[in-house]
């Protein structure tokens, strides 16, 4: 379908040229491709008043915003940045009123300017936005001119209708309306979920794709989220969805969007991986290209058709900009701007009019800090306020005291403090016969959203932990399970930790008090816990024993790549898990004797 206006336009080219219309103009169209473009520098010097041969396309993109309006606190708050001379910074970064004053200053002198997102701009927010189900996020992304952004994982946290208000607007069923008058509006920018289809029509959820288009400039985004995000959302979050390869996926639309005329195109991937470095500033194309980076959007990069242009990815909250070769062994842009809006990814994608696909040689990236001495954005900082005042009389509520701060998110160890105060917390209040009997509590590491940081965030005073804080750390309010499992499935959950989907990228639970182990990191999967380490209370865990094991509904079902979890029986449903942590808090904290960090010696990790 394409093939005939081009071909017309060359026709009436070589038509115009032989009827003797011997102007500058008209000689310089009749040139074959290339002959002229050489002093143009990509449309910005127009040399004898010639149209340029290509436009540059600022493409800017970020990801895994998840709901973080105000600067997320403590190390989760950081990027590091690598100097020359080896030295490591930790840069404090993000926050909405930031990230609009860099995406705006960024898109000054460019006329062709759109922004892209990855995927979990909400879900797993702190309370100033979970506590409204995410409308202030999508409030501020409107302001930010988001221009596109494919669904994550999170964005079915809460379900597909709940995902269709976001994105079309109106109260919430259960909550209604949050401001007296006004009526929530939904997305400005449109949600892509290419991947995902209803059970029952086998249709796609949303928009598999949109173009973007300024002044003749046409580029297809297509938008996907994990395969895999069944095992990672609550059953409740995907009933009635399937979910299907992002590769397969991708080229299938690259294929249609071509035969639209549609040349460029740039896929959005709720999909990562891990950078061989946690600093911004990593070259992972050393000493080859997409050398330093592995992961499941290695993969998935190299099956991509040649067609899509270029990658925008998240999920694994690193920051990278790599080039992966595509299927045809040519350098493609996979870029991933960390997350809670610390980073945004600014990429050069230059548009050659004639053939109106990317000039991919030239594509050039970069991951930029959105640092807290820029002035703030007014409009976001009034949102901001707005909300804040809603959320004040629940948020402010002090809950407990710490004595310094207790890391969870922003700890890169396998056992994290914070994951034993949650762990702690869970096994106290489900310990009583009448609450389950608990005798053991897993917490996955993926539901701490935060650390609890000591100094104050607001008006409450150094070392007092509010309610919202509390509620950024757990904010999905899961519901606490209590099961029977056997001691082998017991050891069978430890070996998951390190094995099957969980070998590349281990997720390690955090265990509540009493129970001991040794992850032997210099092994292979399940060998890498060593069984007869294992002891509850000093004593060798045995297979054949019932044990009553507290965990959240989510891990309970077997999330995260946990089967032997799902095999729980005798169940019994408790309080929150956000419940159980204020009460621990409340317990087990005074102004005059605050919760100090516990120690770290549950797991003894040989490296």
């Amino acid at each position: 379908m394409s093939a005939t206006p081009q071909k017309n336009r060359a026709s009436r080219r070589v038509l115009a040229a032989a009827a003797g219309l011997a102007t500058v103009g008209a000689l310089v169209a009749a040139m074959p491709a290339g002959a002229h473009d050489r002093g143009n520098g990509h449309g910005h010097g127009h040399g004898h008043g010639h149209k340029p041969r290509t436009v540059d396309v600022q493409l800017l993109s970020f990801n895994d915003l998840h709901g973080n309006l105000e600067p997320p606190a403590g190390s989760a708050g950081n990027v590091n940045k690598t100097h020359p001379d080896g030295t490591v910074e930790a840069i404090p970064a993000g926050g909405v009123e930031y990230l609009a004053t860099s995406l705006r200053t960024a898109r000054k002198g460019n006329p062709y300017s759109v922004t892209a997102a990855g995927g979990d701009m909400v879900g797993a927010s702190p309370l100033l936005s979970g506590l409204f189900h995410d409308e202030p996020t999508i409030e501020a992304l409107n302001k930010l001119k988001l221009d596109v952004s494919a669904v994550g994982n999170h964005e079915f946290d809460e379900g597909a209708t709940e995902l269709a208000r976001l994105q079309n607007g109106g109260c919430h069923p259960v909550e209604g309306c949050y401001e007296k008058g006004k009526k929530f509006k939904g997305a400005d920018f449109p949600y892509l979920a290419a991947n995902v289809t209803k059970e029952k029509t086998g249709k796609p959820l949303l928009k598999p794709y949109t173009v973007w288009k300024k002044n003749g400039v046409k580029i297809g985004f297509i938008g996907v989220t994990l395969e895999g995000t069944p095992d990672i959302v609550t059953a409740n979050g995907v009933k009635g969805l399937k979910f299907h390869d992002e590769v397969k996926t991708i080229n299938k639309y690259a294929k249609e969007l071509d035969r639209k005329g549609v040349k460029s195109i740039v896929a959005l991937i709720h999909e990562g991986g891990a950078p061989a470095s946690t600093s911004y500033n990593y070259d992972c194309d050393s000493p080859g290209a997409g050398d330093g980076i592995s992961g499941p959007i290695v993969d998935i990069a190299k099956g991509i058709t040649p067609k899509v242009d270029a990658l925008v990815t998240g999920h694994t909250h690193q920051a990278y900009v790599c080039t992966v070769p595509d299927p045809a062994g040519k350098p493609r842009m996979v870029t991933s701007a960390s997350s809670f809006g610390k980073l945004y990814t600014d990429t050069t994608l230059t548009y050659d009019l004639r053939t109106k696909d990317i000039v991919r040689t030239s594509v050039k990236s970069a991951n930029h800090v959105v640092t807290r001495d820029q002035p703030k954005a007014a409009d976001m900082t009034s949102l901001i306020d707005r909300w804040n005042k809603l959320a004040a009389p629940i948020a402010n509520r002090p809950q407990g005291w710490i004595s310094a701060d207790i890391n969870g998110r922003g700890s890169t160890a396998p056992e994290k403090p914070l994951g034993n105060v949650i762990a702690d917390a869970q096994l106290e209040g489900l310990a009583p016969a009448d609450k389950g009997g608990a005798e053991v509590a897993f917490m996955n590491p993926g539901g701490i959203r935060a650390d609890l940081v000591y100094k104050a965030s607001g008006s409450e005073g150094d070392g007092v932990v509010t309610y919202g804080e509390a509620f950024t750390v757990q904010p999905f309010t899961n519901m606490m399970n209590v099961v029977d499992l056997t001691g082998a499935q017991l050891v069978a959950a430890l070996q998951q930790q390190v094995s099957g989907p969980n070998e590349a990228a281990p997720k390690i639970l955090q265990v509540s008090k009493g129970l001991t182990y040794t992850l032997d990191l210099t092994k292979t999967g399940a060998a890498r816990v060593v069984t007869d380490s294992i002891k509850l209370n000093g004593a060798a865990i045995d297979p054949a024993r019932t044990y009553r094991v507290a965990m959240n509904e989510f891990l309970a079902g077997g999330g995260d790549g946990f089967p032997a979890l799902g095999q729980g029986t005798n169940k019994l449903v408790g309080a929150s898990d956000l419940d159980l942590f204020n009460a621990y808090l409340a317990a087990h904290s005074t102004a005059a004797a605050p919760l100090a960090p516990p120690a770290t010696d549950r797991i003894t990790v040989v490296q």
